[in-house]
């Protein structure tokens, strides 16, 4: 089970990465063009939010249930998974950095729909949107490959 969700968790990635280019990309563009906020730019931040969500759910499953690098590093090695920096990044900066990332996107999301203008709905999306796709990019296991492995 533990290698099935790691695989998934390592594919979803990609998705993630490509919806949120795709998100940023198309409010990098309303914002430049000052052109109106389409049904495709709110399908792009909607997909971007759908494969972060459901990234966290299986992250969690990992986490809480079948990671060694999870809740359970915490249990068997205590205050040693903040010294060993290998440790600290599954099991803290890793989690703390998607769940905040997810945050910013939820918040963007929430912003543009409050919002009647569309040159601020852009603006909006490109801030959010790019913040997350950022942070997370500095917290995604790129050595692991394709797969997870």
């Amino acid at each position: 089970m533990h290698n099935t969700l790691l695989i998934i968790h390592s594919l979803l990635r990609w998705a993630i990465v490509l919806t949120g280019l795709w998100a940023v990309i198309r409010a990098l563009k309303g914002v430049s063009s000052k052109s109106p906020y389409t049904a495709a730019d709110k399908k792009a931040g909607l997909f971007f939010m759908i494969f972060l969500d459901t990234q966290l759910l299986i992250g969690l499953l990992l986490y809480f249930v079948t990671s060694a690098f999870g809740l359970k590093a915490f249990q068997e090695y205590g205050g040693e998974v903040m010294r060993n920096g290998g440790l600290r990044y599954y099991a803290v900066e890793h989690v703390f950095v998607a769940i905040v990332a997810i945050a910013l996107v939820h918040i963007g999301r929430a912003k543009v729909k409050k919002t009647a203008q569309d040159a601020q709905k852009h603006k909006t999306s490109l801030i959010f949107f790019a913040l997350a796709l950022i942070i997370l990019a500095t917290r995604i296991p790129w050595e692991r490959g394709l797969l997870g492995y």
